[in-house]
């Protein structure tokens, strides 16, 4: 009724995966983009830190930091010292950074890295509560 496919198939090789094309497992992928989200929301905190310091925006870059250099191999993450937005941005720079860290927190629970996940949840309350501060709504 059917003829047999005579020809190779397109879709997929018959000499299996080329061994000289570079191949990540899941867990990499998955660290390299919890790195880069991670990385993403220490900038952002670091912009927040030069506009308004506090202790718990400097606890937060410090322990953001060491899990960026965990995740890739113990290499810090380039930092920037000088503020990219001025005072009028802070309420946006919460919001991003509150994303970010939902962001982080997706991937940090698909890959159950708990340390992560807990940093991230926490950033998330303190960027949900410094938005939540009527000074903040009102300049956002």
């Amino acid at each position: 009724m059917y003829e047999p496919i005579r020809t190779k198939s397109v879709h997929s090789t018959v000499d299996g995966p080329n061994p000289g094309f570079p191949h990540r497992s899941r867990e990499e992928e998955l660290d390299i983009q919890l790195a880069g989200h991670l990385a993403a929301l220490l900038a952002v905190t670091d912009e927040l830190r030069a506009l308004t310091p506090s202790a718990d925006l400097d606890t937060a870059a410090e322990r953001l930091g060491r899990q960026v250099g965990r995740l890739r191999g113990g290499r810090a993450p380039a930092r920037s010292a000088t503020p990219g937005a001025d005072a009028s941005q802070v309420a946006a720079l919460h919001r991003r950074a509150h994303t970010l860290a939902g962001r982080a927190l997706v991937v940090a629970a698909s890959r159950a890295d708990t340390a992560v996940a807990i940093l991230t949840a926490e950033r998330m309350d303190a960027h949900s509560a410094a938005l939540a501060d009527g000074r903040l709504a009102a300049a956002g």
